[in-house]
């Protein structure tokens, strides 16, 4: 970190103002870069500060300095950079803007795609579409939320129709644009693309930026412990730890144990003790984590401890039937052969499989067993794999 950056983002009032007026008076693009550089290893306060103390010094004779900033972007400082271009802006800056929308690397279109989100041009409304699935998170997610101020309901349409397609990862990339457009009334369709997907992990974790999880539960009760479900399966291996603050997942436990007694709770409740023990019983998951997320992790733990688990052991035969989206975590916790040998009759054949695991798991399957298995499955390689058991 350079002298210049320490003393901007330090506490002596003398030597911050006057980096911070040479940053935005003398236009110093290296200092700026290195500011955003910085963005993982500044406390978000200390971020907050600076960006004020640097919208000090904008002034109607300077703004044109920000856009030598607008190769660096971070959501830290887009409101100083955005917020000072539009307080200006006229033709001629909004036609730069576009410019930039339309040739400048991500960084400078997402900006840009801010900037659009209050001057309202038509001229930029390809560069919205173009870019509302890009790979790059912050600039699609800016595409999309700018294209729902403008009310846009022909991309809307769109992201809810490539819902219904068949490719995984275009279905994730409009479950992600139809978050960042924040219209509530999508929910239902994102829930039917995540309940038929081979990522649900992946969507699922998408959702609470759309709502809450815990008002998600109280609307669409099963299909939102399944989404919390998912979600626990992802934690760490799919979805980035930090995640427990975005979801509010304290908040969300706390409110689900009060529902324990109810055997689709229990079974959520029995995934997430078992999820949060493997967290923090490996190094591998916390170590990379600070402070506050490991802290977290170990207080979500010990919640979900305060739940005995016999009594939620026993909700968990309820859901051992072949209508059950939690029939598959349930069996992960049945230990009564009795019911879950029942489940070798299914028609479902990956459930007849998975019975199968759990039982040679138990030490009980056995020949009958296996034969009841085999008079039900007709796909070749599930019977393999259940001859070699």
């Amino acid at each position: 970190m350079s002298e210049d950056l320490k003393k901007l983002t330090g506490k002596n009032k003398n030597d911050y103002e006057a980096v911070a007026s040479h940053l935005i008076n003398d236009c110093d693009v290296g200092l700026f870069a290195e500011l955003v550089e910085n963005d993982d290893f500044l406390f978000d306060f200390v971020k907050e500060n600076t960006a004020q103390r640097l919208e000090k010094y904008v002034n109607p004779d300077n703004y044109k300095n920000l856009l030598h900033f607008l190769k660096y972007y971070s959501p830290y400082y887009e409101d100083l950079i955005v917020g000072n271009l539009v307080k200006f802006a006229d033709e001629d800056l909004t036609d730069i803007l576009l410019e930039r929308f339309e040739n400048g690397n991500n960084d400078e279109k997402t900006y840009a795609a801010k900037y659009f989100e209050y001057i309202k041009d038509t001229a930029a409304y390809d560069c919205l579409v173009d870019n509302a699935y890009s790979a790059n998170d912050c600039l699609a997610q800016t595409c999309a939320h700018t294209l729902s101020v403008w009310q846009d309901e022909k991309s809307y349409e769109t992201a809810i129709s490539k819902l219904k397609g068949s490719d995984d990862f275009e279905i994730l990339s409009a479950v992600k644009f139809l978050a960042a457009y924040g219209r509530k009334d999508a929910v239902v369709d994102i829930l039917k693309a995540m309940k038929a997907s081979a990522i649900s992990e992946n969507i699922a974790g998408e959702i609470p930026y759309l709502i809450d999880l815990e008002e998600l539960i109280a609307q669409y009760k099963i299909d939102g412990l399944l989404t919390l479900n998912h979600i626990i399966n992802g934690l760490g291996e799919i979805l980035p730890l930090c995640c427990v603050f975005d979801y509010n997942l304290y908040d969300v436990f706390e409110a689900l144990l009060k529902n324990e007694n109810e055997s689709a709770f229990a079974v959520v409740i029995l995934n997430a003790q078992e999820k949060f023990d493997t967290l923090t019983e490996n190094d591998e998951y916390l170590f990379d984590e600070d402070k506050d997320t490991k802290n977290e992790i170990k207080d979500i733990k010990h919640l979900l401890k305060s739940v005995n688990r016999k009594n939620l052991e026993k909700s968990v035969y309820e859901e051992l039937r072949e209508d059950s989206p939690f029939i598959f975590t349930a069996l992960e916790f049945a230990k009564d052969e009795k019911f879950i040998r029942e489940l070798l009759k299914s028609n479902n054949q990956t459930v007849i499989l998975k019975t199968a695991e759990v039982l040679k798991d138990l030490g009980c399957f056995d020949e009958t067993a296996r034969t009841i298995a085999l008079l039900k499955v007709t796909d070749i390689n599930i019977k393999e794999i259940i001859r070699a058991m």
